[in-house]
């Protein structure tokens, strides 16, 4: 699929930044939904944003999207291990994600509230912010294809830093 190329280049951007400067590439660790590492997912997930921002001409902050996507599941363990700090999971770790992501960079609000509330409407209180909105919305659609193994939605020679 198509989309603004000077985004592409933000996205690449913002995952050398923050693979450089905090735990990130430790997401590679962690399986998400089916055979897609939490590293993957959340590149999936800042990538649909982008594309959904742009398709609906919706009036963005491309930045705090694509970092907020990139960090929206940074709770650094593996959820499928049983474990009583894991049994809601779904419900508890925007909260864990936003704390981790606190610990090694600066956030601003969008950042944070997309962070906080993307699994809405398991938590409570809604989005705030129109890129808030949006990774709500990527993070579903995502999981979506990962879980039922649909082909994936960042191609091998994307920002994903694979080159083969």
């Amino acid at each position: 699929m198509y989309y603004d190329i000077n985004h592409k280049f933000l996205l690449e951007e913002e995952i050398y930044n923050l693979s450089k400067n905090s735990q990130f590439d430790k997401t590679k660790l962690y399986k998400q939904h089916g055979k897609t590492s939490v590293y993957e997912h959340s590149i999936n997930v800042a990538y649909t944003s982008l594309l959904i921002a742009e398709k609906m001409s919706i009036k963005t902050d491309f930045r705090s999207l694509v970092r907020g996507a990139l960090l929206h599941d940074y709770f650094l363990y593996d959820w499928h291990v049983p474990e009583k700090t894991h049994m809601l999971h779904g419900f508890t770790h925007p909260r864990k994600a936003l704390e981790n992501a606190l610990a090694e960079v600066d956030l601003n609000n969008r950042e944070k509230d997309i962070i906080l509330k993307h699994m809405f409407p398991l938590t409570p209180v809604p989005p705030r912010y129109a890129e808030s909105w949006i990774v709500t919305a990527a993070d579903k659609i995502c999981s979506v294809m990962e879980t039922l193994n649909f082909k994936q939605t960042i191609k091998k020679d994307s920002a994903a830093g694979d080159k083969t």
